[in-house]
């Protein structure tokens, strides 16, 4: 499992991903919240699957 997200992608992930999580807990507090949990992971890995379904890639060229 290569890295296929770059910096400025993979800290947006995790950012949006806390913030979408947060709802599950502050705020409406619906199972929605959870949905948060996914660019979350994907962002703290540094591998999206769609990402490598679609032959995309963020991350620069070593």
């Amino acid at each position: 499992m290569k890295t296929n997200e770059g910096a400025i992608d993979r800290v947006l992930r995790v950012l949006v991903g806390a913030g979408v999580l947060s709802l599950a807990f502050v705020g409406p507090q619906t199972p929605w919240g959870y949905l948060g949990l996914v660019p979350l992971i994907t962002g703290l890995v540094g591998y999206c699957p769609v990402y490598a379904m679609l032959g995309f890639n963020t991350c620069p060229a070593k």
